[in-house]
């Protein structure tokens, strides 16, 4: 079975998290693209989505999913998404697609979060993918002193502006043991928008695609 399969296998397993007649949060990337397919399967017993892209917002559109503005909403009754890297404690990080800011603001505001990965993304200690740092434009040079300081070897993602018209520092070079610490730690430079490390509010269950089928872990 296929990279691609397994992500399948994991974005189909959590519409059974979704419930008849709720409004749906949904991520971004490669896996949660499957599970727009899914849910487009059952359009019709859904309200509609709150989106963390405006790729994701495309997607969902031309199902015919309805979006919904996430401060018109109190909260989700599940957010479904993606990891970079998950480990034992559910602790994640995210913002490959750059994505980060919204996907945690939609986290923040839903019951149950549902992360749906293939096998590669399980990790023991997070850090050998870069973490992503989204960071206003004009203290990127700073910020990224201050992550060196941390113990972080920062590079500019070049070429890439977020949804919210930021940058993307990708920190190489760590291993994050205590990963609600260093968020606090990132998350208090002043200029940074957003730290990819979901530890503060990480997975409530994790969907993972195997070779056997999706395996979850709740």
């Amino acid at each position: 079975m296929t990279q691609d399969e397994m992500k399948k296998e994991a974005g189909w397993a959590a519409l059974k998290y979704v419930e008849k007649g709720s409004i749906v949060g949904v991520g971004t990337g490669s896996t949660v693209n499957h599970f727009i397919d899914a849910l487009g399967s059952i359009k019709d017993d859904i309200k509609g989505a709150v989106s963390s892209s405006e790729a994701s917002t495309d997607k969902l559109k031309a199902l015919g999913i309805e979006i919904f503005d996430c401060n018109d909403v109190a909260y989700l009754d599940v957010y479904v998404d993606g990891a970079d890297e998950i480990n034992p404690a559910r602790e994640m990080i995210k913002g490959g697609g750059a994505a980060l800011t919204r996907e945690k603001i939609v986290a923040a505001i839903s019951n149950k979060f549902v992360c749906i990965v293939d096998g590669t993304k399980a990790v023991d200690v997070l850090g050998r993918f870069p973490l992503p740092v989204e960071v206003i434009p004009m203290a990127r040079s700073y910020v990224a002193r201050e992550l060196v300081k941390l113990g972080g070897d920062p590079v500019y993602r070049e070429g890439v502006v977020t949804d919210n018209g930021n940058v993307i520092l990708d920190v190489h070079s760590l291993q994050i043991t205590n990963p609600k610490q260093f968020e606090d730690k990132v998350n208090a430079i002043a200029g940074v928008v957003t730290v990819g490390l979901f530890a503060h509010r990480g997975a409530d269950v994790v969907i993972t695609g195997t070779p056997q089928g999706a395996k979850i872990e709740s």
